[in-house]
């Protein structure tokens, strides 16, 4: 039976809800029994049957208020108890019973290594019990978990401990309470044996909380950073909002099996552990700082989605997008606030403006929904921290943190919407935000035309703004947004920013844009200038407005922002490789021009900040390229991309060079400016690897190594270039680590992304690796996420092999994780976007998926919007 759309218009709040539930779990691997104690009150007069969530397990028995009942149906997806005779408060007790070592799905109740876990984001918890398994049913949790002693000697729930024993079998029990009214989930439970590192943190107000990370045996040096992370981000989130934590105790769990990146349920946060450990051998840069945004992310949480969750799955981006909104603030205030910004913006035009163009596009807040993992996407978290960043520039910090006061004043406890958040920015800071509503509601990526024009005589500057969001595959009709239009004018002589005035007044360096068209009129401006346009990326919008390369370099040269001037060199980049792309197409001969070969000089002659200079030098991705063409031609841009490294390590060598070597560290330490400086030197390695010079330099820099970040830049740098050592220093690498599964994780990914003719080869040999696991999300993301997404040259062989490839392995992961694989369906369903041979061979995947028997729901949606 094809599954069904759910619709957001279609909300209508419970007739039931549930006040307190009372878990005695009975817990084993094999075979786990469940006893789950309801409180249920009758919300609407006359309702008489009660419909509650629940498959995937054993049912045992329902009894109704302490008598056995029988005026009960079940089906797949629920049980539907008869309840008319009832009064309006009433007790169910439901026992089930289940088998966690058999859930691969990681939903539910599951094993992961050894150990027992939970995860009920967004529907999981009725894969445990019966229950109104929604977002706006809200219940005071206690739960009572036994298991053995010897296998399970931690047993982990939300809330406070409040009582333990043990039993004369060898089990022990350990019952736990949860004062916060919470939705289901929110609901976690672990189980298992691990390493446990301790610390505390005083909040503002002087209580002591318990801080406690569980790690595998044998991690505990791995888990010192996530710890000062945590208490990082719980100083950050009293200091710059005012939240304070709430319980006595919190938790944090490392599993090595977990579908997403981390889940912040109540006090009991578990995560995927490549969110948590790191030393320096094994963790880079990248990883440290990933590390302590996640933590920070699930931490913020506790008020911006657990104190006040979202009323329904369409508002998700409630509290995940305003949740990444502070992860980034809190890196931007801890770290380097420019290069936060640029990777930002860099996922955002890569990953969401290619979901917008995607059969999946949809609004930060869906108006439908099949399946409600597939909306755990890019544009609910990104776009979604977008939006609300552009609410922070049209009202300012102090006008923003007033709403958010009054947000958390009328919201807590409750199960709030998207609109009252709006709400409530709207009228602690006095500005109206109607048309900016538009943004929850619209889907795809708005286009900002800009045409400007200087009256010398006048000394008057006009810029004339067009917006335009184009047809997405779910809605035709687009209205005009609010978009703020952050700007400055250069003078190109004296590089100063040349004042912002109307004819009365001084004008604000925002411009609201708000209609089809309109002109913004600069007076007194004595020179032409260069205008620096989406300063900081204040709206996630495509920009058209044709720069010429000398005012680009202008930029590059003058602009006080740092992302204006990492933008100008974007743009030069993408100017150089569709002109080339061009010439290749027509047969002729590929070119570096002379003003691009400027302004990569003058970025290695002047370097202020090494970690802006390493982003502003480093090489876009072929997917980052792709995204400048409506007809993706993946070969191309692969042949154009290598060509342009291999010009600037030719041209630039002795640059590189004095370079790489200005920017050796001694210590590894995670400090900013050493992170900087190994940014800019690996990325100046990745180059010199294409020159004479690259066969030694690398092997050196593999051999002095003292930390995975320069590890890892060698063995990049080796295989990228094709070197003679890879092979060697690959097989080294995997010698020491391939017992360490996160850092093979590292290994696995670079080897599928090859640039070899026959990196499939390689890649179906990695799956009977000794390292990799077809359970593992993380081990499968490497293997194949990285393949089919990060290499677009070999898995759009024309041939369609790579397309035949993930094929099988979605099938193979249709019927034990449909959740990962819908993560890695993407690239598959962006048809549209290739030629007709590439787009015929894709659709015939998506046609021998969409004829399987037992097509999970995950992969159903994505695969009928894509055929449509």
């Amino acid at each position: 039976m094809q599954p069904k759309a759910k619709f957001r218009k279609d909300y209508r709040a419970p007739d039931f809800t549930i006040t307190e539930i009372y878990l005695d779990i009975q817990l084993d691997a094999d075979r786990t029994f469940v006893t789950s104690v309801l409180n249920v009150e009758r919300k609407t007069e006359g309702a008489t049957h009660l419909k509650l969530d629940g498959h995937s397990f054993d049912f045992l028995s329902l009894k109704l208020n302490g008598q056995e009942h029988v005026e009960f149906e079940r089906d797949e997806e629920s049980l539907t108890v008869n309840v008319a005779e009832q009064a309006d408060k009433f007790q169910l007790q439901i026992e089930t019973a289940l088998n966690p070592a058999q859930n691969t799905s990681l939903q539910g109740l599951y094993q992961s290594g050894d150990g027992i876990c939970t995860q009920c984001e967004a529907e999981g918890f009725r894969q445990i019990t019966y229950m109104l398994d929604r977002p706006d049913v809200l219940a005071k949790y206690r739960t009572k978990i036994t298991a053995s002693k010897e296998k399970y000697p931690f047993l982990l729930s939300n809330g406070n401990r409040i009582a333990q024993g043990k039993l004369a079998d060898g089990r022990h029990w350990v019952e736990w309470e949860d004062p916060f009214f919470k939705p289901s989930y929110l609901f976690a439970l672990v189980a298992g044996d691990f390493d446990l590192l301790q610390d505390k943190f005083v909040t503002k107000s002087g209580r002591e909380v318990a801080l406690e990370i569980y790690v595998d045996k044998g991690n505990l040096d791995r888990a010192g950073w996530a710890m000062e992370s945590l208490k990082r981000a719980m100083k950050w989130d009293e200091d710059r909002f005012g939240l304070e934590y709430d319980l006595d105790i919190y938790m944090i769990v490392a599993v090595d099996f977990f579908n997403m990146g981390a889940m912040e349920n109540k006090g009991l946060n578990v995560f995927n552990s490549k969110f948590v450990l790191a030393k320096p051998e094994t963790a880079t840069d990248e990883d440290y700082i990933n590390i302590e945004s996640v933590i920070a992310h699930e931490y913020f949480h506790n008020w911006t989605g657990n104190r006040i969750t979202c009323r329904d799955w369409f508002q998700l981006s409630l509290k995940e997008g305003l949740t990444v909104f502070r992860d980034q603030e809190f890196t931007s205030d801890l770290w380097s606030r420019p290069a936060k910004r640029i990777e930002d913006v860099r996922l955002l035009r890569t990953v969401q403006f290619a979901e917008d163009a995607s059969p999946m596009a949809h609004p930060i807040r869906p108006e439908k929904v099949i399946e409600m993992n597939n909306f755990y996407t890019v544009t609910v978290y990104e776009k979604g921290a977008e939006v609300i960043r552009m609410i922070h520039t049209l009202l300012g910090e102090e006008k923003f943190q007033k709403g958010m006061q009054l947000y958390v004043a009328e919201n807590d406890g409750t199960a709030a919407t998207c609109e009252d958040f709006v709400s409530a920015m709207e009228r602690a800071s006095g500005v109206d935000l109607a048309q900016f509503r538009r943004w929850y509601s619209q889907s795809g990526t708005p286009i900002l035309t800009v045409t400007d024009e200087y009256d010398e005589a006048r000394q008057v500057y006009r810029l004339h703004v067009s917006q335009h969001t184009p047809a997405t595959a779910d809605q035709v009709e687009k209205l005009s947004l609010h978009i703020p239009l952050k700007v400055a004018l250069i003078d190109p002589t004296s590089g100063q920013n040349l004042p912002l005035r109307s004819e009365a007044a001084e004008m604000s360096d925002v411009l609201n844009v708000t209609e089809s068209q309109q002109t913004f009129e600069f007076f007194g401006v004595k020179t032409q200038p260069v205008p620096a346009l989406l300063c900081n990326f204040s709206a996630p919008v495509k920009l058209d407005f044709s720069y010429s390369k000398s005012q680009l370099i202008s930029l590059l040269k003058f602009a006080k922002n740092d992302f204006v001037r990492w933008d100008a060199i974007q743009l030069l980049f993408n100017g150089e490789l569709k002109e080339n792309l061009t010439r290749l197409q027509q047969g002729g001969m590929m070119q570096f021009s002379h003003e691009f070969g400027s302004a990569i000089e003058m970025l290695l002659d002047n370097v202020e900040d090494p970690q802006l200079t390493a982003l502003m030098v480093t090489m876009p991705k072929e997917t980052d390229f792709a995204e400048l063409f409506d007809t993706i031609d993946p070969v191309g841009i692969a042949k154009v991309r290598e060509f342009l490294i291999e010009s600037i390590a030719a041209y630039f060598e002795d640059r590189l060079y004095k370079l790489y070597n200005a920017n050796k560290c001694g210590t590894y330490r995670v400090c900013e400016q050493d992170i900087a400086k190994r940014a800019l030197r690996n990325v100046c390695l990745s180059y010199l690897a294409f020159t004479d010079l690259g066969e030694k330099l690398v092997k050196t820099h593999y051999d002095q190594a003292n930390n995975m970040t320069d590890t890892l830049a060698a063995l990049s740098a080796a295989t990228k270039a094709e070197l003679e050592c890879r092979d060697e220093l690959l097989a080294d690498f995997e010698a020491q680590w391939y017992q360490d599964g996160l850092v093979m994780d590292k290994w696995f990914a670079l080897q599928a992304t090859r640039p070899d003719e026959d990196v499939l080869n390689v890649v179906q040999g990695l799956l009977n690796h000794r390292s990799f696991n077809f359970n593992n999300p993380n081990r499968v993301r490497a293997v194949v996420g990285a393949f089919a997404s990060q290499n677009p040259k070999a898995f759009h062989n024309i041939d369609g092999s790579g397309y035949r490839f993930l094929v099988d392995m979605l099938i193979k992961l249709n019927d034990s994780n449909p959740q990962v694989a819908s993560r890695l369906i993407e690239p598959l369903i962006k048809l549209s976007r290739y030629d007709g041979q590439r787009q015929t061979l894709m659709r015939r995947g998506l046609e021998r998926l969409k004829g399987l028997d037992n097509l999970a729901r995950d992969l159903f949606e994505k695969i009928d919007k894509s055929l449509q």
